[in-house]
């Protein structure tokens, strides 16, 4: 999306009159990148969708704020990111498990979800990612798998390109140990 297109989505969203219809070319614009983003963070297709419903409902509740500052995707990006760690971590408060219990729970259940795709090379990946902290894991699946660039990574996550770069390295060299040890 252009920015002249962004900035005129952005002021339809705001304006009471037009805001269903330019909600509806917002969703149908941006559901399918952050789909695939919330999936590499919580796994889970029924869980991602949850996460996805609420992304939508607090972009739609809060445009009102945004100010432009960033693109709009970063924004959207910045709260599909807050709300899947804020799903894992209730979760994982839910169940009674600890954040790392629940990482392994949920690379060992890929396998029997219907809508995952990968065979072993993935789960190890998936294995390898889930034991980064969730800064490094963040950095490298936007990096790696969505080719997204330093700039709009520190936009959307909200800090710096050289720390994402050094995140982004460990991420890489943790990766790599981890699979040459598995």
């Amino acid at each position: 999306m252009t920015l002249i297109a962004e900035e005129t989505l952005v002021q339809e969203l705001q304006r009471e009159e037009s805001r269903t219809k330019a909600f509806e070319v917002l969703v149908n614009t941006y559901k399918e990148r952050l789909y695939w983003h919330i999936r590499r963070i919580v796994l889970d297709h029924d869980d991602t969708d949850d996460v996805l419903q609420n992304t939508f409902i607090k972009v739609y509740r809060n445009i009102h704020k945004f100010k432009g500052d960033s693109k709009l995707y970063s924004w959207m990006y910045r709260i599909a990111t807050n709300e899947s760690l804020t799903f894992l971590k209730q979760k994982s408060k839910k169940l009674g498990i600890t954040d790392r219990e629940l990482k392994d729970r949920m690379v060992e259940n890929l396998q029997a979800d219907v809508y995952f795709e990968g065979d072993e090379i993935q789960i190890k990946l998936q294995k390898a990612l889930s034991s980064l902290p969730d800064k490094q894991k963040l950095v490298f699946t936007m990096k790696y798998f969505q080719e997204m660039k330093y700039k709009d990574i520190a936009e959307a996550l909200d800090t710096s390109e050289g720390a994402l770069k050094a995140s982004y390295h460990l991420a890489v060299k943790k990766i790599e140990a981890y699979l040459k040890e598995n």
